[in-house]
């Protein structure tokens, strides 16, 4: 059996993970489709312990799972997220792209559920929440993912992740979140120029961060005579983790936690 896994690193010195964590990555893509009930189910069977899914909001202002910008890229019907209801997303079949010309999945149930049953059908999972509405205001995002996570008393096992800095940047205080891409960014050049890890100070309390080690890296320095260009691949940027480690897990305050994102394959 097939399965694709993401694994992050949560490197602290007090109650974090100490070794990797195994993430089904939007809900685990390698034996069902991606961000759907099937797919979250066998990623927990397959020994997943956390699962990471993409979330959009539709017409009624639900949040529903689902990554791609039209419907027509994954499934049997067209258009944005948001041009339908919850409940009409709800017989979508999720399914109808998935897997080789046998179309497995095909009038299976494998339709785009909201965020607030999948969070209710596993009431002990953590989950990684990534925004990848290209239409949502920011604000209203925000406030709708505060009201499911209290709904389903979520808070204190979900992370919020976006590429997109307006939909961090609007999410209420009590919502757990990464820092911004602008932020691991700046982080990433950091680590690229000093070649270590470097933990964040005690005064910037928790922060997470996720780093792509799939990335070159060029670092652009400004001079009064010209520029200075720096750049990294990333094996050295995973030699760089790897190695920092240890060091890093003595060094960090209690209150800094560091995050990197590989892929695992059985």
């Amino acid at each position: 059996m097939k399965k694709i896994l993401t694994a992050l690193c949560l490197l602290a010195t007090a109650g974090a993970w100490a070794a990797p964590q195994l993430i089904a990555h939007r809900g685990g893509t390698g034996d069902a489709p991606e961000n759907t009930l099937p797919a979250i189910k066998l990623a927990l069977e397959n020994n997943a312990e956390a699962i990471w899914v993409t979330v959009q909001l539709s017409r009624d202002g639900v949040p529903v799972l689902y990554r791609s910008s039209d419907l027509s890229a994954l499934t049997n019907s067209e258009g944005k997220v948001s041009s339908l209801t919850a409940a009409e997303l709800a017989k979508v079949d999720a399914g109808w792209k998935w897997g080789d010309d046998s179309h497995p999945w095909r009038g299976k149930q494998a339709t785009i559920p909201t965020l607030q049953s999948v969070l209710q059908q596993w009431p002990h999972t953590f989950f990684y929440i990534d925004i990848k509405s290209p239409d949502a205001d920011p604000t209203v995002m925000g406030q709708r993912l505060l009201e499911v996570l209290k709904t389903t008393d979520s808070l204190d096992r979900v992370r919020v992740y976006s590429t997109e800095d307006r939909y961090i940047a609007a999410l209420p205080p009590a919502i757990p979140r990464f820092v911004t891409r602008s932020e691991t960014r700046t982080r990433l050049a950091n680590i690229s120029l000093s070649h270590q890890c470097q933990p964040a100070s005690q005064r910037d309390g928790e922060q997470w961060y996720g780093l792509e080690l799939k990335r070159k890296v060029e670092v652009v320095e400004k001079f009064t005579l010209g520029e200075g260009i720096s750049r990294r691949r990333s094996p050295g940027i995973k030699r760089q983790w790897i190695a920092s480690a240890r060091r890093i897990k003595r060094t960090l305050s209690s209150s800094a936690s560091t995050v990197r994102k590989i892929t695992a394959r059985r």
